[in-house]
């Protein structure tokens, strides 16, 4: 692959040729996605892809060289599913229609290195996702993920009454099977953690599953909800064969042991509080229904 420390510079990313991979460095710039911001940089293995091309731009005057990944190679791209805007794509370098021999020189040499599965999808991740911790708000909650576990705390104001009467939730990793992202730049945004056993959702649509948090304008944004979801997949992926043995209760125990230990933010819980009264106050929840919620708020201090 030509000289390893060759360098393609582009529009928002440079590509560096490795001897086995070519490193995707991101930059910080103001018209840069913010999903590069948080990307940063990216160590793409040649075995990952599965064909290069080379085609005029967007732009007048650019050419774009890009890297189709393997299906199942890249967590990010996996959680996607489809959906990224091609301004967003992390395997797409723009650069100036001057450098298109260069860019064609590059695209020749990478695609003599592709290997012998490329046409085929890979048996695990070979990019690595964004590692944790993540964390966002969506509309109806806050959305964190520490490693091992997702949590869903709910926000009285935008939570449905059956995500709240559910109480904020927490999903071990090898206790799920898939993450479902919707882009919230459509309509319908939203994250969803499935559960292993196939079941179906508990409640259906997003916005009353407990399961889920749901976007809106300015909740869930790209490149918090996105490497997020990304994370999250990497991990359950790499929890799947410790699913099926003693390994995933004892793992999942001594998580649980840790998570106990720690405490909450007693401004954060006096605030939740606020929000609950204000609902029992306007009849939206019963005697019963507050005083047992105000209790299990209180027993996280």
């Amino acid at each position: 692959m030509g000289r390893m420390g060759d360098v393609l510079a582009g529009i928002h990313s440079t590509w560096e040729f490795e001897a086995d991979s070519v490193l995707i460095r991101f930059e910080r710039g103001i018209r840069t996605p913010k999903l590069f911001h948080v990307l940063g940089e990216r160590r793409v293995p040649y075995e990952a892809l599965s064909s290069v091309e080379l085609t005029p731009g967007g732009k007048r005057g650019t050419v774009v060289l890009r890297a189709e990944p393997r299906t199942g190679a890249d967590p990010l791209l996996e959680a996607a599913a489809g959906q990224l805007k091609d301004g967003c794509d992390p395997y797409r370098l723009v650069l100036p229609a001057e450098r298109e021999t260069l860019a064609d020189y590059y695209a020749t040499e990478l695609r003599a290195v592709l290997g012998a599965d490329a046409d085929k999808p890979a048996e695990h991740h070979l990019v690595a996702a964004p590692a944790a911790p993540h964390s966002f708000k969506a509309y109806d909650g806050k959305a964190s993920f520490d490693g091992s576990t997702v949590y869903f705390r709910w926000f009285w104001t935008g939570a449905s009454s059956s995500k709240w009467k559910a109480g904020d939730q927490s999903f071990q990793v090898d206790e799920l099977e898939g993450v479902e992202w919707r882009s919230p730049e459509f309509a319908a945004g939203h994250l969803r953690v499935l559960r292993r056993g196939g079941r179906p959702p508990e409640h259906g649509e997003p916005d009353k599953d407990p399961a889920s948090v749901v976007f809106g304008t300015g909740y869930g944004l790209v490149h918090e909800s996105l490497p997020f979801a990304a994370s999250v997949l990497e991990a359950l992926r790499a929890a799947e064969p410790a699913a099926v043995t003693g390994a995933s209760a004892q793992s999942r125990s001594s998580r649980g042991a840790r998570h106990s230990g720690s405490r909450a933010d007693p401004a954060d819980i006096a605030e939740r509080i606020r929000h609950l009264g204000e609902l029992h106050e306007a009849g939206l929840v019963t005697d019963e229904e507050f005083a047992k919620k105000k209790a299990d708020l209180l027993s996280e201090l």
